[in-house]
Formats: structure tokens, C-alpha cells, sequence
């Protein structure tokens, strides 16, 4: 989808959904965003200020097929901190007090030596097949409600929290004892084709819905 992270999403560009969301967080410092469009930023209202700082990419940095993890490193070797939070412009419905909750469980399992990282999963209980029909999680001749399947957990590319020894003992935002930190399907949206920017409008609108009910 060109251009998607200037698309208006009910009624604000999309970058500006988790922009509010991060800058709402009094744990996190700095947002430093990495771009290759400063200058649609600034048309859209948005410089560097005391709590956003813009990287502008490397060009060998742009295009689709580059790793995100060399993005990263990057910014690691720009940018000094003791944590670092990861997202993305087109994971919208990413709520702060999602974001706050992780970093509370990053950190205690960081001071407990059990974890060095965590991603972002959503929860997934249903029957998997192969291209060729054969069942990957299931027996098809012993059938079991789905509830009582084996709960498998996806990446969902919302959220990345780790430090610098971390990404460097792998190379990657995920580290060697990672926190699989479990969230809501409908805050998971992570717009890549159409049909997730529709949903994306939908939960939007029924989230502004519902917050002006509660006021």
C-alpha cells in the first residue's frame, strides 16, 4: 500500500495513531522515528521536538526487502539507552497501557535473569493444514473442540522491547530468552494489504464509539 503511513485513518494520518500513543507514555524518553520521508512528515506538522527526534534511513537502508534488524542496528549505534521499545507506524491500535504492561514484564523478568527481550503474540486455537490437506496440530480421525487444542502464538510485528547486549548477542530484536507477551486480537492489527486497513477503520471507529460513550 503506497503511501499508507500518510493516509488519513479516521480522521488523522496513520503514523500519528502510535506517534499519540508513545508520546503518551511518560516511561519512554524519546521517540526516534527512522525515515526516508522527513519531508512528508513536516507537510503532515510533524519536526523533531524535546521528545522526538527524526533519523533520516541510510539509502542503502531503503526498500521493502531490507531487514529490519540492520534498520535497528543502525539506530542502536546512534541512539544511547538502557531500553529500547520497538513498533511500527502501521500498528494503529496499539494501546499505551498495552505498551506499559510490557515494559513491566520486560523489566521484571530482566531483574529476575529469566528473559532478555519480548515480542508481541497474539493467541491462536484453531485446526492448521498443509497445502496437501495433512492436519499440522491435530488428529482429524479424534476430534476435540478447538478451545481444548494446543494454543499456538503468532508474531504479530506489534511490539519489541530489548536492550543493547540483547540485540547483539543475536543480531536481532529478539534475544536468546524471550518474553512471548500475549495481547488482544483487535489491538494486533498490523496494516501490510487493504483488507487490514479496513479492519483498521473499523476497530477505529469502534473504539472512538465507545471512548466518547464513557466520557
Amino acid at each position: 500500500m503506497t503511501g499508507k503511513n500518510f493516509r488519513p485513518l479516521h480522521g488523522k494520518p496513520l503514523f500519528s495513531w502510535i506517534l499519540d500513543a508513545l508520546l503518551s507514555l511518560e516511561e519512554i524518553d524519546e521517540v526516534v522515528i527512522n525515515t526516508d520521508a522527513r519531508h512528508i512528515l513536516a507537510e503532515n506538522g510533524l519536526t523533531e521536538g524535546a521528545r522526538v527526534r527524526i533519523r533520516d534511513r541510510r539509502p542503502e537502508l531503503c526498500g521493502d526487502t531490507v531487514s529490519m534488524n540492520l534498520i535497528l542496528a543502525d539506530d542502536l549505534a546512534a541512539v544511547a539507552a538502557d531500553t529500547y521499545l520497538m513498533t511500527h507506524t502501521t500498528n494503529p491500535m496499539l494501546k499505551p497501557e498495552t505498551m506499559r504492561a510490557a515494559l513491566a514484564a520486560y523489566r521484571a523478568g530482566v531483574a529476575a535473569g529469566t528473559a532478555d527481550s519480548l515480542f508481541t503474540v497474539t493467541r491462536t486455537q484453531t485446526r492448521f493444514y498443509r497445502a496437501d490437506g495433512s492436519a499440522v496440530n491435530h488428529d482429524p480421525d479424534r476430534l476435540i473442540q478447538t478451545q481444548d487444542l494446543e494454543p499456538w502464538y503468532e508474531e504479530n510485528s506489534n511490539l519489541y522491547i530489548f536492550s543493547r547486549e540483547s540485540f547483539n548477542a543475536t543480531g536481532a530484536r529478539i534475544g536468546k530468552t524471550p518474553i512471548l507477551h500475549e495481547m488482544n486480537k483487535l489491538e494486533a492489527v498490523d496494516i501490510d494489504e487493504p483488507e487490514d486497513w479496513t479492519l483498521a477503520e473499523a476497530i477505529a471507529s469502534i473504539r472512538t464509539t465507545t471512548e466518547n460513550a464513557a466520557q
